[in-house]
């Protein structure tokens, strides 16, 4: 899994995120930090509410949380959903010791971006052509 401080780095440089079933987040308060969720329509989905999407959070009782909006949300892009980011300008993902490594075409030729999960690796390229 994208490491909070990447994920925080993302959308700090303006990537967005339209929430989709399967995608992953953290609320960002220091209580709920830790806490992975997962958008799902039988737990939570996503609502409008005067114009803007809201995560609301279905059957949760136990919690006092009914619903946050997505500035409170921090998105956990899956590799999948970074690749697709990255579009034409990927080129390769690959093993390297002890980690991965994608390599895109950036605007000086192809650069290549090693971390130790590959969704960091996307992530630093993303962030590097951003």
């Amino acid at each position: 899994m994208i490491n909070v401080d990447l994920a925080r780095r993302l959308v700090a440089e303006g990537v967005l995120w339209q929430p989709q079933p399967g995608d992953r987040f953290l609320i960002d308060q220091p209580t709920l930090v830790d806490e992975v969720f997962w958008i799902s329509e039988l737990t939570i989905d996503v609502h409008t509410y005067h114009g803007h999407p809201i995560l609301g959070f279905n059957g949760t009782t136990e919690w006092a949380l009914d619903s946050v909006t997505l500035d409170k949300a921090i998105w956990l892009p899956r590799e999948d959903q970074l690749r697709e980011l990255l579009g034409d300008r990927f080129v390769a993902l690959g093993r390297v010791d002890g980690g991965w490594r994608v390599t895109v075409d950036g605007s000086g030729g192809e650069a290549v971006y090693e971390a130790a999960d590959a969704e960091d690796a996307y992530a630093l390229a993303l962030l590097s052509l951003a």
